[in-house]
C-alpha cells in the first residue's frame, strides 16, 4: 500500500510540474523553462497577429498598384514595368528559403522576424523619403516627362529592401507563433487550431485594407501619405513585437533541415563505387543517445539492394 502511495505521489508531482511548467524544450526570455502561467499561449499571440497583420497590409499595399506606379510615375512602358514587377515577385518568392535557413540553423525564428522587420521598416521609410526629400523627388513639375536617376534608384532600393524582409517574415513568423502553444498540453493545444483561425483572419483583413484603403488612398490622395501610413503601422507594430518580449517561448535554432539533405547527396555520389554491405550493422549510423530530434529510419532491403543504387550510410572502410 505504501508503495502504490508512492508510486501516486510521483504522478502527482510529474503532472504538477507539467501543469506549471512548459517542458516542451521552449525557452523563456532568460534562457528558462517557461512558467505557463506568464509566457506562451494567447499572451503571446496576440503580439504575433499584430505583426502578420502590419505585414501584409504594407506589402499588397505596395504590390497592388506597383504597375501603375512604374507606368505613371516612372514613365516605364507597359511590357518593361510588367517585368521589373515579375523581377521583384519572383525575389520575393526565393527570399523565404533563404530566411527559413537563416531563422533555423542560426539566428533562431525571433531574431529573424525582428531583423526582417527592421530591414522592411528601412524599406519602407525609404520608400516614403524618395517622395518628400527634394533631392529624391520624381521631378519639381506637376507632370514628369522624366523621372530623377536618384528617385528610381531608390525606389528599387526600398522595393527590394521590402522584398528581404518578406523573406524573413513568411518562414519565421507563423512557426514562431505556433511555438506559444504546447502541444503536450490539452488546453494548448486547442488553442493553437484557434490561433491559425486568427492568424488568417488578421492575413486577410491586412489584404482587405491594403487593396481597398491602402489602393484608394494612393490613387486619389497620394503616394506619399500612403508610404506614411505603411511606415508608421509597420514601426508601431515593431515596438508592439518588442514588448511582448518577455512573454514569448523561445526555440533554439537546430540547423536547417536542407544541410543533412545535402549531405546525404553528397555522400551518395562519392560512395556510388563502394560495394553495399551483407551485413547492415557495417552501414554508418547515428547512435540514438545522439540522435534526440526526431526517429531513426530502418534500412530497406529493396531500395538499397537495387541495382546501381548509391547507399549514403555505407561505410568507407568497407
Amino acid at each position: 500500500m505504501e508503495h502504490k502511495n508512492i508510486g501516486a505521489e510521483v504522478l502527482q508531482d510529474t503532472y504538477d510540474d507539467q501543469q506549471k511548467w512548459v517542458l516542451d524544450s521552449s525557452l523563456d526570455s532568460r534562457g528558462r523553462v517557461p512558467l505557463r502561467a506568464r509566457t506562451g499561449a494567447w499572451r503571446a499571440a496576440l503580439f504575433i497577429i499584430a505583426i502578420e497583420f502590419s505585414e501584409r497590409l504594407s506589402y499588397f499595399g505596395l504590390a497592388t498598384n506597383l504597375v501603375v506606379y512604374l507606368t505613371t510615375i516612372l514613365n516605364q512602358d507597359l511590357k518593361m514595368a510588367i517585368r521589373n514587377v515579375n523581377y521583384w515577385s519572383g525575389v520575393t518568392t526565393l527570399m523565404p528559403l533563404l530566411g527559413g535557413f537563416i531563422a533555423d540553423a542560426y539566428l533562431g525564428r525571433y531574431a529573424t522576424v525582428l531583423v526582417a522587420t527592421t530591414i522592411y521598416l528601412m524599406g519602407l521609410v525609404l520608400l516614403t523619403m524618395s517622395w518628400f526629400i527634394p533631392g529624391l523627388k520624381p521631378c519639381h513639375q506637376e507632370v514628369c516627362v522624366e523621372p530623377r536617376k536618384a528617385h528610381e534608384v531608390a525606389f528599387f532600393i526600398a522595393i527590394y529592401l521590402i522584398s528581404i524582409g518578406t523573406g524573413g517574415h513568411k518562414p519565421s513568423l507563423e512557426s514562431f507563433g505556433a511555438d506559444q502553444f504546447d502541444d503536450d498540453h490539452v488546453e494548448e493545444r486547442k488553442m493553437k487550431m484557434s490561433f491559425f483561425n486568427w492568424w488568417n483572419v488578421s492575413l486577410c483583413a491586412g489584404i482587405l485594407t491594403a487593396v481597398t484603403a491602402v489602393a484608394y488612398i494612393e490613387d486619389r490622395v497620394g503616394w506619399g501619405v500612403a508610404g506614411i501610413i505603411l511606415t508608421v503601422v509597420m514601426a508601431i507594430s515593431l515596438i508592439i513585437f518588442f514588448i511582448g518580449k518577455p512573454f514569448y517561448r523561445y526555440r533554439t535554432p537546430s540547423g536547417s533541415p536542407l544541410t543533412p539533405i545535402l549531405q546525404v547527396f553528397v555522400a551518395a555520389i562519392a560512395k556510388r563505387n563502394l560495394p553495399y554491405p551483407s551485413d547492415p550493422s557495417l552501414l554508418h549510423e547515428v547512435s540514438k543517445t545522439e540522435f534526440t530530434s526526431g526517429r531513426l529510419l530502418c534500412h530497406t532491403e529493396h531500395l538499397n539492394q537495387a541495382k546501381g543504387s548509391p547507399d549514403s550510410s555505407i561505410s568507407v572502410d568497407v
